[in-house]
């Protein structure tokens, strides 16, 4: 594996703050492996939108600024950020869909909403948008234009954000935010003051355990499509694989998020990888 000093800018901010894209990047062709990185380090700095700003308005002046950028990455304009410019090349070598960049960005607008997704449907649709379209952007650099290759991608991109949610609500917690779904946070009785002091509960760990169910569900469809889906579109189906593993060390640890266990790092993700992609599996 390259050092840091040898990597692009892109593959270094995915090395350090979102390594588990960065592992699947690698089993791309190495002719479309920084036009994947490219498109995971956009995403990355939508991501952290939330985690820079101080107010919600910030977050939509900040999440404006990309729109702009990504339109003078269509129209050849000026760039003024480090990753635009590889960017802006690996949509004129592949002729990626504006449309999913746009959704990346409108789902992101969700994470400045003080309230949680009021139901499932919601939270699914804030994946969709904010992780979906990304699997779908990630198919395009590697040439996969096949309808069950770009349905599987949608799937794994829904159970993949869902898996994140779980992970992440420590993080949020912390931020006197969850992005469970409401209805389900009320029919199960949570106390918000327990989870926003980082303490598990029964009642939270059920929650966490029906989103989960829907994570799985989700990954049970795109893997029903494994036949109909071309193996090279398995470098950006691979967060699969690794979800599942975080899946089952969740329900290892009783579905309790705060757990340490949940929060530690799978084990072997490389050679797991590696073996899913030798036998075409996501």
């Amino acid at each position: 594996m390259a050092g840091p000093e040898t990597l692009s800018y892109c593959a270094q901010q995915l090395r350090r703050h979102d390594p588990d894209r960065y592992l699947t990047g690698l089993f791309a062709p190495a002719a479309r492996r920084e036009d994947l990185f490219a498109l995971y380090a956009f995403n990355l700095e939508l991501a952290k939108t939330a985690e820079v700003v101080s107010e919600p308005m910030l977050g939509q002046i900040r999440l404006q600024w990309w729109r702009e950028s990504l339109d003078r990455t269509y129209q050849g304009g000026p760039r003024q950020h480090e990753m635009i410019p590889p960017l802006a090349e690996a949509v004129e070598r592949h002729g990626l869909t504006r449309g999913h960049f746009e959704r990346l960005i409108e789902g992101r607008a969700f994470d400045l909403e003080p309230d949680p997704p009021e139901n499932i449907a919601r939270l699914t649709a804030y994946a969709e948008d904010s992780s979906s379209s990304l699997v779908l952007l990630a198919l395009e650099v590697l040439g996969v234009s096949e309808a069950a290759a770009r349905e599987a991608g949608r799937q794994v991109g829904i159970a993949w954000a869902l898996v994140g949610v779980l992970r992440a609500v420590p993080f949020h917690a912390r931020q006197q935010r969850l992005y469970l779904p409401q209805d389900r946070l009320e029919d199960a009785g949570v106390d918000l003051g327990y989870v926003y002091a980082l303490k598990g509960s029964p009642e939270l760990s059920r929650v966490v355990g029906e989103v989960a169910a829907v994570a799985k569900e989700h990954l049970s469809a795109a893997r029903a499509l494994r036949p109909q889906v071309p193996r090279r579109a398995l470098p950006a189906l691979l967060p699969g694989r690794l979800a599942s593993r975080y899946l089952a060390q969740l329900e290892r640890a009783g579905h309790d998020p705060f757990h340490q266990a949940v929060q530690s790092a799978l084990p072997g993700r490389v050679w797991g990888l590696a073996w899913a992609r030798l036998l075409g599996c996501y």
